[in-house]
């Protein structure tokens, strides 16, 4: 849960900073190897680059990069954060005498660092190729021509399904997982609950008595069931659509 939850929450955090992650890409790209005043400086500052941007690659380059910067933060923050935790519930970061070591958590914080740096390097690797591309008039750094799938592709409209999914997750679980119990919860003689009295009472039971997490239960099932629901939903709709106008006309 360490591992699902932490790496969760880095991705809702990601959905929101990925913007300034390509621009702080495109500025440090900018002027590479060469010296001050020889180059021409498409990016003045960061409210500068995020206008430019905008104007001239369209307002979704500013989330260029968003599926491997994704699956980076959730595999990196994942591995760094669940590695840590995991080390604070085994008790290693305590003495024998079951005193908190500061030495043992930079230790256990160093260790789980470096396991999701290096694991994450290559996604980080595609993130930056993909958030330096640019149109030609404001093209820094080196540019690679990577595209992940072709347009139209049925992938294209997963990986977004499954970005989407996080925010939607994150959004209904706790009220995914009141509606749940209302309706499983045991009734008397005239139907009435005998837990709950609604909804609001469910939640703020769940939480008093569960805690936050409490709330986020089942989010690992909902989660991976939301993406595929989507696209498979989408898909046969659209063929039943074009089968229905197919033999119709």
């Amino acid at each position: 849960m360490d591992f699902l939850m932490s790496g969760l929450a880095a991705c809702g955090a990601c959905v929101f900073t990925n913007p300034l992650e390509v621009v702080k890409t495109r500025m440090q790209l900018q002027g590479e190897l060469q010296a001050p005043g020889t180059y021409q400086r498409h990016y003045r500052n960061v409210f500068h680059a995020f206008i430019t941007i905008g104007k001239v690659d369209g307002l979704a380059a500013l989330q260029k990069g968003l599926a491997p910067a994704l699956l980076y933060q959730f595999l990196m923050n994942g591995i760094r954060l669940g590695t840590y935790g995991l080390a604070e519930a085994g008790g290693y970061l305590h003495t024998t005498e079951g005193t908190h070591s500061p030495a043992r958590s930079a230790a256990a914080g160093a260790m789980a660092g470096v396991m999701g740096a290096y694991l994450g390097s290559p996604i980080y690797m595609v993130k930056t190729h993909l958030q330096a591309q640019a149109a030609s008039e404001i093209a820094v750094g080196h540019q690679y021509k990577h595209q992940i799938f072709p347009p139209q592709s049925w992938k294209l409209a997963l990986v977004a399904a499954m970005m989407s999914g996080i925010a939607v997750v994150l959004a209904m679980a706790p009220f995914d997982v009141a509606c749940t119990r209302l309706y499983n919860q045991p009734t008397d003689a005239q139907g009435k609950g005998l837990m709950y009295r609604g909804i609001l009472d469910a939640l703020l039971q769940t939480a008093r008595t569960e805690g936050i997490f409490g709330m986020y239960k089942g989010i690992g099932a909902s989660y991976f069931r939301l993406g595929p629901h989507t696209i498979l939903s989408l898909f046969f709709w659209d063929q039943l659509r074009s089968l229905y106008y197919t033999y119709t006309k």
